[in-house]
């Protein structure tokens, strides 16, 4: 084939164009990375190159240590400070508008964010554009979680300090209707009575009751059947109906992380769980049978991982871009047992966090018991 000269200009030209476009796409779907100015206040974002897309400019509200699509952002003007969400292409939104809450800022959750609107009080939601999908028209949203939203209307703010909130600004909502939505704003379940105890990733729906002893059932809006697993109830049946069943050393390592972190003499200490469970079997064993006692006295707590202590890019897959543990998708289930005597009060703690591979063992602390670490 032979190229005339205008042909082979076009050929570089479009080569040109489409090989600048695709940096383009492939920057905005990376991860940026927030980086501190050398003044160790403002903060910038570099991209997985280490190239610096945002240079160091904000601060306050900014807590965003990954920026996938959309946060929200602070720097500080000439008048004061200025408040707003800052989508990958650079486009500003909600200015004054933020969602906050106990002095935190809402984080990016499946490629949505909540924003507030000052003047009414209510909550809505935006998309990774920043684009509005679910208006300000609720008390109160939940992120979205496995593309649903809980939300809360009709309900009363009560401040914790009665009429003088203004030094915490702390407050609970008294009444009002709880519903799950899709992120379109459609309303999926009415009367939806939601407190993290059910995991939304579990999602099933059905013509017909749901015979699994584990989940929850609602009828949606459609007249079909939304089950969702309940957390304790699927962890107190994973413990008796296999974990405590002929409970072996080996079964006991297979059950848990790679490492155990534990409560030593001097501190939290990380060990590799072989050794430390072939250390401690006998203690660990006993400790865990414990519950199926009658006259045992315990409880189960239900939490997310400590970012203080589980840190590192293993355990970055449990929290949120803003650092916040992910408890409605792995939670920490943690069986607390009390001992009690004329001479002491104690308690141990078994750990164990909900990972894509089940439950597993990640913390113990014994305290009746000497352990061997």
């Amino acid at each position: 084939m032979i190229f005339s000269k205008m042909t082979l200009k076009y050929f570089f030209l479009v080569c040109l164009v489409t090989g600048f476009n695709s940096t383009v796409v492939a920057q905005r779907n990376d991860t940026w990375t927030a980086f501190w100015a050398n003044d160790s206040i403002h903060i910038g974002y570099k991209d997985s190159r280490g190239m610096v897309q945002i240079e160091p400019k904000f601060m306050g509200y900014s807590s965003a240590h990954k920026f996938d699509n959309i946060i929200a952002v602070s720097e500080e003007t000439d008048g004061g400070w200025k408040n707003y969400y800052l989508t990958k292409e650079g486009r500003e939104v909600g200015l004054g508008q933020l969602h906050i809450y106990d002095n935190g800022v809402d984080c990016e959750s499946e490629g949505f964010i909540r924003f507030r609107d000052p003047e009414t009080d209510q909550t809505g939601l935006f998309n990774s554009k920043g684009d509005i999908v679910i208006p300000a028209i609720y008390n109160d949203l939940t992120r979205v979680r496995n593309g649903m939203v809980v939300a809360l209307k009709g309900a009363e703010k009560k401040y914790w300090n009665h009429g003088n909130h203004a030094g915490c600004n702390h407050f609970s909502w008294s009444g009002g209707e709880e519903v799950l939505l899709d992120t379109a704003n459609q309303v999926l379940i009415e009367n939806f009575a939601y407190d993290n105890a059910i995991n939304l990733y579990s999602l099933e729906k059905s013509s017909t009751p749901s015979l699994d002893s584990t989940r929850k059932e609602f009828v949606g809006t459609d007249g079909l059947t939304y089950s969702f697993v309940d957390f304790e109830t699927e962890f107190r049946q994973w413990l008796t109906d296999d974990l405590f069943v002929n409970l072996t050393e080996e079964k006991l390592i297979q059950a848990s992380y790679h490492t155990l972190t534990w409560e030593s003499a001097t501190g939290w200490a990380t060990t590799n769980k072989e050794q430390f469970i072939k250390d401690n079997f006998a203690i660990l064993k006993k400790g865990l049978l414990e519950i199926v006692q009658p006259n045992c006295d315990y409880f189960i707590s239900q939490d997310g991982l400590n970012s203080f202590i589980f840190e590192g890019a293993e355990f970055e897959h449990y929290f949120t871009n803003c650092g916040e543990a992910k408890n409605w998708q792995y939670p920490t289930m943690t069986l607390v047992i009390s001992h009690q005597n004329k001479k002491s009060f104690t308690q141990n703690h078994f750990e164990f966090l909900r990972t894509a591979a089940g439950y597993q063992l990640i913390s113990v602390t014994i305290r009746n018991e000497k352990v061997k670490g």
